[in-house]
């Protein structure tokens, strides 16, 4: 199979869907490796590693002009006019993004899977697991930075000092994300509450966390009077596919006290606060209600060394599998299946179909 590895145009976005080390498995499998010039040198891998492990190095044109897309983000509106009847195998998040790139897929007859909606056999989300875990973490660094008040806020330093823990960290969401950011506020020295939906996962959460934080229940109740006590928000919420939840209001922001700090990771899908909007890594926050919003749609991006390791570890067994068996690969595994956000002109995930207001678009995916 021919495999196209194009170069990332997202906003200062350097992270490579394929490093050189996972070029040459697949080359190594007989298939045909092109990667756009220079995609993989904002991760730390030149253009003479691929060409080393038997890849060839092209242009972006080419990089599109095959079997298989492999991508880190959706395609950008420059982008579109690439879009055939081509595999694609990136992020989608398309519950989050412009409608138009469904629209444009759909058209264009693309068999789109979404990273973010493949399930292994425990109904776990494995391509979206190491990203997550990235920004979760990241989440806390970012989130104490803008609390300095050089950088605007409120003069709130999340960390243990002199045996007395300082700042307050709310976490929203008790997944990859949440647990994350949980364990990284503690570690700091932070006072962690963590706002999720089952009060049984406690034990699970504290062997993944550790032991000293608060848990709530997520109500409205419970977020209106943890968010005014908070010094930094967590926006971890997470529906597979689907619009994220608006689960803190605007009236919960305009509660806090100025110079408090959110952080939206669940932005990709259209994000958990109310009054959250997509931002970037080169301008990535903007102040409403007196409160620090700090909402880029691909904070992994900003470490893509790391980043791109861990996707690719993640990704790659599956890649390799399309590769060789294309979708008949599909039948084989359920779990990957559920991956295919857009096949044949048609909406294949419902949880898209139901946020983008298609369902009259939607039909179940059949190979």
């Amino acid at each position: 199979m021919r495999i196209g590895v194009p170069k990332e145009i997202k906003d200062r976005e350097h992270r490579v869907a394929v490093t050189p080390d996972g070029a040459g498995q697949l080359v190594a499998e007989g298939h045909e490796v092109l990667i756009q010039s220079h995609a993989g040198l904002g991760s730390g891998f030149p253009d003479e590693e691929y060409l080393a492990a038997g890849a060839k190095v092209v242009s972006q044109d080419q990089a599109w002009d095959v079997d298989l897309v492999i991508k880190v983000k959706e395609p950008l509106k420059s982008e579109y006019k690439f879009l055939g009847r081509q595999i694609l195998f990136t992020y989608l998040h398309l519950s989050g993004v412009d409608p138009l790139l469904t629209e444009t897929l759909l058209t264009a007859g693309t068999t789109a899977i979404a990273y973010e909606t493949v399930e292994d056999h425990l109904g776990r989300l494995p391509l979206l697991e190491p990203m997550s875990a990235v920004a979760g973490t990241m989440a806390i660094i970012v989130g104490s930075h803008y609390l300095a008040h050089v950088n605007g806020g409120k003069g709130t330093l999340l960390g243990m000092l002199l045996g007395k823990r300082n700042g307050k960290v709310l976490v929203i969401g008790e997944g990859i994300v949440g647990r994350h950011a949980a364990r990284a506020a503690l570690a700091l020295g932070a006072t962690v509450c963590v706002a999720g939906l089952f009060e049984k996962r406690v034990p699970i959460l504290k062997t993944a966390i550790g032991e000293n934080f608060e848990f709530i229940l997520s109500t409205p109740e419970n977020l209106a009077e943890a968010t005014c006590a908070a010094d930094l928000i967590v926006g971890a919420v997470l529906l597979p596919g689907a619009k994220a939840p608006a689960v803190v209001s605007e009236s919960m922001v305009r509660a806090m006290e100025p110079g408090s700090a959110i952080v939206d990771v669940s932005i990709d899908q259209g994000g958990c606060i109310a009054t959250s909007r997509p931002t970037s890594h080169s301008d990535p926050i903007f102040i409403q209600h007196g409160i620090i919003h700090y909402c880029v749609t691909n904070m992994p991006g900003a470490y893509p060394h790391t980043s791109t390791i861990a996707l690719n570890r993640a990704t790659l067994p599956y890649a390799m599998a399309l590769a060789k068996e294309g979708l008949e690969f599909l039948q084989k595994d359920a779990g990957f299946a559920k991956g295919v956000n857009v096949h044949q002109g048609q909406i294949t995930c419902r949880a898209v179909a139901e946020a983008l207001d298609k369902l009259d678009r939607y039909r179940e995916l059949e190979l």
